[in-house]
C-alpha cells in the first residue's frame, strides 16, 4: 500500500481517482489546489502525486517545480493539453509521466503501480564513479561530499547508468528502461533529462558521454 496524493480542484474526478487508487489497496490524500498540495507534502509521509496542471492560485507546473525541492516522490501531471511543449515543461520541473485528459483511470492505476515499482526496486550497497557516490537504498546522491538533489527520474536515470558502465544505450531503450514501454512522451524527454542531470553534477558531467547517433553513455575513468 502507498500513500498517495490526488491534487484535483474538480470534486468529481478527484473522487473518481481517490475511489480507483483506494480500489488498488492504496491510501489518498486530497488536495484542491496547490498550496494545499504542498502544505499536505511537508506534513504527510507521501509515496507518489496525481497533480492536475490547471488549478487556482498555484498552477500544475508551479506546484511540481516546488514540490522537487522538497522531495523527490513520483509525480504524474493530469493535462487538457496534448501540445508536446507542455508536456516537456512539465518534465522539465520533475513530473515523471503524463496523462491528457480524458482518460481511463484504470490505466492510470496501471501507471501508478509501475511507477511505485521502479521506485522501490533499490538495489543493495553503494555505487561510486569519480566524485560520485549514489546510495541505492537511500536514493541519495553525494557529489565530492556533498549531497546533491535530484529529480525522481534524473536519480533513475543516473542509477541506471552508473548499474550499466561504458554500455551504449539508444534514446528509446533508456526511455523504455527508465521511464517505462507504456511512457507517451518522446525521445526528447531523455534529453532533458540528460542535460539538467550534467548541469547538476558540473564537472563529474563529463562521464555521461553522448554518442552521435547512438545515444549515451556512463564512461568511468581511472
Amino acid at each position: 500500500m502507498a500513500n498517495i496524493l490526488i491534487v484535483e480542484d474538480e470534486k468529481a474526478m478527484q473522487d473518481i481517482i481517490a475511489d480507483y487508487m483506494r480500489k488498488g489497496g492504496h491510501a489518498c490524500f486530497t488536495a484542491d489546489d496547490g498550496i494545499d498540495a504542498l502544505v499536505t507534502l511537508k506534513n504527510h509521509p507521501l509515496d507518489l502525486m496525481i497533480l492536475d496542471v490547471m488549478m487556482p492560485h498555484l498552477d500544475g507546473f508551479s506546484v511540481c517545480k516546488m514540490a522537487r525541492e522538497m522531495s523527490n516522490i513520483p509525480i504524474i501531471m493530469l493535462t487538457a493539453k496534448s501540445a508536446e511543449d507542455d508536456k516537456l515543461k512539465g518534465y522539465d520541473y520533475g513530473a515523471d509521466d503524463y496523462m491528457t485528459k480524458p482518460f481511463s483511470p484504470k490505466v492510470l492505476l496501471a501507471k501508478v503501480g509501475a511507477l511505485l515499482r521502479r521506485s522501490s526496486a533499490a538495489s543493495a550497497g553503494t555505487v561510486a564513479a569519480g566524485k560520485i557516490l549514489l546510495q541505492p537504498n537511500a536514493r541519495r546522491v553525494w557529489l565530492d561530499g556533498q549531497e546533491i538533489m535530484l529529480t525522481h527520474k534524473e536519480y533513475e536515470l543516473l542509477s541506471f547508468l552508473m548499474a550499466n558502465p561504458r554500455q551504449i544505450f539508444s534514446r528509446e531503450q533508456l526511455l523504455n528502461r527508465v521511464w517505462g514501454y507504456d511512457f507517451e512522451g518522446t525521445t526528447r524527454t531523455v534529453d532533458t533529462h540528460i542535460k539538467t542531470l550534467r548541469q547538476k553534477l558540473g564537472d563529474e558531467g563529463r562521464h555521461i558521454v553522448t554518442l552521435i547517433r547512438s545515444g549515451y553513455k556512463f564512461e568511468v575513468t581511472p
